[in-house]
């Protein structure tokens, strides 16, 4: 979606997986551990891919995986008319959205794609699901240092959010090198962020744990800067075809 933020994004939009490349993911990890939780999330925007994405959840839903549908989490930008439409097609799972500024401007300055959908009517959207679903809206905002971590836009985002049910996850920003005009919030500043939060707007706000930066392999960092490098000796990945779960 490109994110000014996430190196990730720096990667272009290739295609779409079909409804079978996703759940064959949750086929390949299930081989590994059992998995009661997924997320589609992170390289790409689901509800942008909105039919695969509803016929692969759908089927993690029925047999043999069974998950529960408040065991699976749906994030986006805030695509409009698709959220419009989740509630009835994917009763009972859980929304997350990516805001990351409490303002329409500031969004639009760090998501270029948040200029197709305004904040007000993202909102109205959201009010209208959680009237539906009577689900908590998970709330993802991240910590850029000096562009939307100030304590004015901490009373920004609780005014926005007084009204709804919602948890607020705090992410700190993973360093992209040069890839990357923006710096991570300090620690004190992303605490005293969580308590205007918390103390004046009574709203439940966590913060992320930071996992994988030693190997730039954190949120936001993940990008492919090999393309042409050889598996070596290393084993073929098995395909779905050969997995029993």
């Amino acid at each position: 979606m490109g994110c000014k933020f996430c190196a990730t994004g720096s990667m272009g939009f290739k295609n779409n997986l079909s409804s079978g490349e996703i759940v064959e993911q949750l086929v390949h990890a299930s081989s590994f551990a059992q998995i009661r939780n997924v997320v589609f999330m992170g390289m790409g925007e689901p509800l942008n891919n909105y039919s695969a994405v509803v016929e692969s959840v759908r089927v993690m839903t029925g047999s043999p995986f069974q998950l529960s549908s408040k065991r699976i989490t749906i994030s986006t930008v805030g695509i409009i008319h698709a959220i419009n439409k989740l509630h009835n097609d994917l009763p009972g799972l859980n929304l997350a959205v990516s805001l990351h500024a409490p303002a329409q401007d500031i969004r639009c300055q760090i998501m270029p794609a948040a200029r197709a959908f305004p904040l007000e009517k993202l909102m109205d959207s959201l009010q209208e699901y959680q009237r539906k679903s009577l689900q908590k809206i998970l709330i993802e905002y991240i910590m850029l240092d000096g562009v939307n971590d100030e304590e004015q836009h901490a009373h920004q985002l609780g005014k926005l959010l007084e009204t709804f049910q919602v948890v607020v996850n705090l992410i700190p920003f993973n360093s992209i090198g040069t890839l990357s005009q923006f710096k991570p919030t300090s620690e004190q500043k992303v605490s005293n962020f969580q308590q205007i939060l918390r103390g004046t707007y009574n709203i439940r706000t966590t913060v992320r744990k930071q996992m994988g930066q030693d190997i730039s392999g954190a949120c936001g960092q993940l990008v492919v800067n090999l393309p042409n490098k050889s598996l070596g000796n290393a084993d073929p990945i098995t395909d779905i075809e050969d997995l029993v779960i």
